[in-house]
């Protein structure tokens, strides 16, 4: 196999090197002259030997990648490669597809959630502007153009979510938030944690699970951990329902954190925190969790989150 780097983009110049050739050919005169027109203009690929693309791991910077200790599973050597398995979710700002990497030649291989957010003309920014107050652009001139929604200001909000999204998972995935732990962020592609079983199944939203197939009292409690130390870091989910919430094997893993909320600094903030709660415990009541929970909740985290009044 090939081994990744200048080899494979087809350099002819560092096909050989300086090594000894195995053995020459030197057609003798009972044998045709070699012509070699074929090999000549054969094209050259860069391609991988299998999957549809080299591992994009070495395309990240360090910044780009996910928090240490990284878990057993992530991939890093460079021979792997990627192989797309299709779409598991579409969204209004981002599709998720199935993907594997593997190294070839071994049984290492994982299955990854690559979220992958569109570009500025086929997104809707239905959510903007009360989650984008209290965020600063290092230059004033890119933050008026996203507060005005100009051609330009628009494609800066478009570049801002998949990074906002890639860091928000990070610094919640460190401070043990149940998160999909964030692998790397190459442009506007976010690889993660895949959240279902080896076959490649998905796990069901919390909205899809039925009463008899949950643990209400366990997963009321597994979320109510994860906002306390969301809360507790100054931050609420800001967009949080059953549609956004995973189960795997009794296991809660929240999702889709692009649009995180600063709970200081964005004068909303409180109001983003008590409908996160209100939201997704509208479901838990419905399934039989007392009323008087959800508020208490509220209650905690809006002291865990330090807020006043």
């Amino acid at each position: 196999m090939r081994p990744k780097g200048a080899s494979r983009r087809g350099r002819k110049a560092d096909r050989f090197d300086d090594a000894e050739p195995e053995y020459l050919y030197f057609p003798s005169e009972d044998h045709d002259e070699f012509d070699d027109s074929e090999g000549e203009n054969a094209p050259v690929t860069d391609g991988p030997p299998v999957g549809d693309r080299w591992s994009t791991w070495d395309q990240s910077t360090p910044t780009e990648k996910g928090p240490q200790p990284r878990p057993d599973w992530v991939i890093t050597e460079l021979a792997a490669v990627d192989t797309e398995f299709g779409i598991v979710k579409t969204g209004k700002e981002a599709d998720v597809f199935l993907l594997e990497r593997s190294v070839p030649g071994t049984e290492r291989r994982t299955l990854m959630a690559a979220k992958r957010y569109r570009d500025a003309q086929h997104r809707m920014f239905h959510r903007d502007s009360g989650y984008l107050e209290g965020r600063q652009h290092k230059e004033s001139r890119v933050s008026r153009a996203m507060a005005k929604r100009t051609a330009f200001g628009k494609e800066a909000i478009a570049g801002q979510w998949a990074a906002a999204e890639f860091t928000a998972l990070c610094r919640l995935w460190s401070a043990g938030v149940a998160v999909p732990y964030p692998v790397q962020i190459t442009g506007t592609e976010i690889l993660m944690e895949f959240i279902g079983d080896e076959a490649g199944t998905a796990a069901p939203r919390l909205a899809q699970l039925r009463a008899e197939e949950a643990d209400i009292d366990d997963l009321w409690e597994q979320l109510g951990r994860s906002l306390s130390l969301l809360a507790y870091d100054g931050y609420a989910h800001g967009d949080l329902s059953a549609y956004n919430i995973l189960v795997h094997h009794g296991r809660l893993v929240i999702i889709d954190v692009p649009q995180i909320v600063d709970v200081v600094a964005n004068p909303r903030g409180r109001s983003f925190l008590e409908r996160d709660v209100r939201n997704v415990g509208a479901w838990f009541v419905s399934r039989g969790l007392p009323p008087e929970q959800v508020e208490a909740l509220v209650a905690s985290l809006a002291e865990d989150a330090r807020l006043r009044g």
